[in-house]
């Protein structure tokens, strides 16, 4: 269950912060409003993952998820600039969470 919560965790901070962008400062009521309440979620998904992860691990996919995903939204959908740097740098932080995942820690 607790790979559950994390994976909410991160689908809502995906769309947390798709929001924050599209709330162009927190100054669109909405999306402001969006921001806060997936946050809010995908802490509370966090903490209750935290209960059988271990807190590195945890973190680490939930940040590194969140990150490659959002660079790929940025990309794909905002129209940001794609680099094999930037692409090196999201392979990098996948390969840093697998090394810790299979270090040995979770439930």
């Amino acid at each position: 269950m607790s790979w559950l919560y994390l994976t909410v965790a991160i689908a809502f901070e995906i769309v947390g912060t798709v929001s924050m962008k599209m709330s162009e400062g927190m100054t669109r009521l909405w999306p402001s409003v969006a921001v806060v309440a997936c946050y809010v979620v995908a802490f509370a998904m966090l903490a209750q993952a935290l209960k059988e992860i271990e807190v590195g691990v945890a973190y680490a996919i939930w940040s590194a998820v969140g990150t490659a995903t959002i660079a790929a939204i940025g990309i794909w959908v905002f129209g940001e600039q794609a680099s094999l740097l930037k692409l090196a740098g999201i392979l990098l932080i996948v390969a840093g969470v697998v090394s810790l995942r299979m270090a040995g820690g979770g439930a």
